[in-house]
């Protein structure tokens, strides 16, 4: 697993530079026919040079890229490097690369790397923007219809549209990627066409430039200037793009465009000037108008047959229900181009047949795109997953006549439209799946066992939970000392504690987690448990206690999240490490023992009165990898060192608001409501998603006070 922190993405985005020998055109363009890709080469910028067994790594990886291998797998360790080695093969490649990751924060975190190794580029974030999602759906048990509900995030909307852009505009992009990336973005061929070109000393009229900003989707205030939106004033004319973090403005002489500047959107003040810039829709589902009629004309002769369907079958509240929802929908469509769940009529606004597959952010990629899935083994499950959990909702309503059956047209991706648009792909994990193993022969596994602090990975121990049956060359406690497994750990944690190192145990149930964390506060070991049922922001915190030295001890069910990379861990505990099921499975055992590689003195002890074959497996493979490790450094002379690593004290933040809130409760509610409204969109800017969540909450609980 990857180390998660948040750092503010910046937007390294220049608006179209066109080639010097594009011939002039004296009217404004609305049909773009060609866009001049900017060409640049990805150059790699780091200190650091690869090490260890990085370079074999990225040799063979790069042989098997040029002798043309489909699929190819990056077995790395924990703290191996992976992401150094990737961005190598990038720089060596020179092709559009995405990066596939299964969450939002770690896709933040390796944009960030990325950006550092590559500040020269076009280096972009792509996920889901949603603060909040509901999606549409319906009970039928309860006769119980949810509208969709979304709370949308700005500054995630402006890097997806940044990432598009940079697609469409220049060569050297690499784009992080959570699964939204297969979900329906809208027609990449319209979205190009209805971009609006604008060069200085053009004579066009001004109206004319306000209705085509409008049809692509901009909106026009008087006040409120936000991403997406335009506005006029005296001879100029203001846009906001949603992909920039200014807006532009076009200052008129008559009918002419005689100057182009950028501003900042809030202040107003000038931070250059452009002789020629292109606008793109404020929406990615945007359409041409001939297309909107001919769409509506298919929405139609559809809706028809789905009404009379109904009638037939006696279901004349269906049959309303579709007719006046469909009809209204329609009358939006012919008036602004747009309607509310626009993406439910995809299939005919792209003119494809039913089934065919959505235009998604891989569309926007050339063919030869290099793919990497990074946490493999759990990001490649994801992605075949979410094609059936759409299906479900949208067949009740589609059934119960909420929507058409077009409605199943808005969809991500089956995993097999996935594949087909797999050029070449490098899947990296510690614990690669079944996918990767059906797809990689021998020779296409490349290992990277090896970590450049000199690390190993850590001694395993093998306690059976009844005293009478300990060995004592497993442990170096008295058997007179502890009388059963719970207090052979209470004595381990005294150890480390005295150290100032930390301690992870991982149980089988949550109630066992919950009533060892107790047992644990009752003996004077500060700790606390971890599993489903604690929310986000309460996970983060948990974890930030620990490194801040707050708590000793972190007792969960399922510790193999992202963010537990935590160096000050040297003891990891797996209790009941012989139950079968998939917490206890080779690679998941696998993946908690790893957490205790971070660490110089790194063990991790399983509790288990039998050997399992997953048990075996995790042990043999463990011990294989520490082999590799002790010869490579005791040839080069490395001593291992802990890695050290900067703690945000994310929670003390927490605390001071509040006792800030305790003692001006009555008084200053409204005013300390703004200030973290403040703090919110901060956070937001900076990419800070668990913060933003619980700065939200606390929002909203104060507001339900008032």
């Amino acid at each position: 697993m990857q180390d998660v922190f948040y750092v503010k993405i910046p937007l390294r985005i220049i608006y179209i530079i066109f080639d010097n020998k594009m011939s002039e055109n004296t009217n404004m363009s609305s049909n773009i026919s060609k866009i001049t890709k900017v060409h640049k080469p990805f150059v790699l910028q780091s200190k650091f040079t690869p090490s260890g067994d990085q370079p074999n790594a990225i040799a063979s990886l790069i042989k098997g890229l040029n002798e043309n291998k489909k699929h190819q797998t990056l077995l790395g360790a924990t703290g191996t490097g992976k992401t150094f080695t990737m961005a190598n093969i990038i720089q060596d490649q020179q092709k559009p690369t995405l990066i596939l990751a299964h969450n939002k924060t770690l896709a933040a975190q390796l944009c960030t790397e990325f950006q550092e190794f590559f500040p020269d580029n076009a280096v972009s974030y792509f996920v889901s923007y949603y603060d909040y999602y509901q999606p549409e759906a319906y009970m039928p048990a309860s006769d119980t219809y949810i509208e969709k509900e979304a709370t949308i995030n700005d500054e995630i909307n402006r890097h997806r549209h940044a990432a598009t852009y940079n697609l469409l505009t220049r060569d050297d992009v690499i784009i992080v990627s959570s699964v939204s990336c297969i979900y329906g973005l809208g027609s990449v061929e319209d979205y190009e066409a209805l971009a609006i070109e604008l060069k200085v000393g053009t004579e066009i009229v001004r109206n004319s430039l306000l209705k085509q900003l409008s049809e692509v989707q901009y909106t026009r205030v008087a006040s409120d200037f936000k991403p997406g939106m335009f506005h006029v004033m005296g001879d100029s004319v203001e846009i906001y793009p949603p992909a920039e973090e200014h807006a532009y403005r076009i200052e008129f002489f008559g009918d002419e465009i005689e100057a182009i500047t950028a501003i900042d959107p809030f202040t107003g003040e000038v931070l250059g000037s452009y002789d020629r810039i292109v606008i793109f829709p404020a929406k990615h589902a945007v359409t041409q108008k001939e297309k909107i009629k001919k769409c509506v004309e298919d929405i139609r002769k559809d809706l028809k047959e789905r009404v009379e369907w109904y009638k037939k079958e006696g279901r004349l509240v269906e049959a309303e229900r579709i007719q006046t929802r469909t009809e209204y929908d329609i009358e939006m469509l012919l008036e602004t181009g747009y309607c509310n769940g626009i993406e439910n009529y995809t299939r005919y606004l792209s003119g494809n047949k039913p089934g065919t597959p959505p235009s998604t952010l891989l569309d926007f990629f050339p063919k030869d795109f290099l793919l990497f899935v990074d946490e493999s083994h759990i990001t490649i499950p994801q992605i075949g997953a979410m094609y059936n959990g759409n299906l479900s909702r949208k067949n009740t309503l589609v059934d119960y006549g909420f929507r058409l059956p077009s409605a199943h047209d808005n969809r991500p991706l089956q995993f097999e439209e996935f594949e087909s648009k797999i050029h070449q792909a490098i899947y990296v994990s510690a614990t690669p799946g079944k996918y990767e193993y059906q797809h990689c022969g021998e020779k296409d596994f490349v290992q990277q066992v090896i970590r450049p602090t000199g690390l190993l990975d850590p001694i395993i121990s093998i306690r059976p939970s009844e005293p009478s049956k300990w060995d004592p060359l497993l442990h170096t406690i008295k058997k007179e000392d502890a009388n059963n497994q719970i207090e052979d750990l209470s004595i381990e944690i005294e150890k480390r504690i005295k150290r100032n190192e930390k301690v992870l145990i991982t149980t089988a149930t949550k109630k066992m987690a919950e009533k060892l964390s107790a047992y644990f506060d009752e003996i004077g070991i500060r700790s606390k448990y971890l599993h489903s049922e604690i929310e986000n922001m309460e996970r983060i915190e948990t974890i930030q206690a620990l490194r801040l030295g707050e708590i000793d001890v972190i007792v969960g069910v399922n510790l193999l999240r992202e963010g537990l990379d935590i160096p000050e861990v040297s003891l990891i505990a797996i209790l009941d490490a012989d139950k079968r099921g998939f917490l206890r499975s080779r690679d998941a055992l696998l993946q908690i023992i790893g957490r205790a590689a971070r660490n110089s003195n790194g063990i991790a002890v399983m509790y288990a009165d039998t050997m399992t074959p997953a048990m075996q497996e995790a042990i043999d493979e463990t011990n294989r990898r520490r082999r590799i490790q002790e010869a490579y450094n005791k040839e080069h002379g490395i001593v291992p060192k802990t890695i050290i690593k900067h703690v945000k004290a994310l929670n003390i933040e927490k605390k001071e608001r509040k006792t800030k809130i305790s003692q001006s409760k009555k008084d200053n509610l409204r005013e300390w409501i703004k200030e973290l409204e403040d703090k919110l969109d901060i956070a937001v800017q900076n990419l800070e998603f668990e913060k933003a969540a619980d700065l939200k909450d606390e929002i909203e609980m104060l507001k339900a006070e008032l």
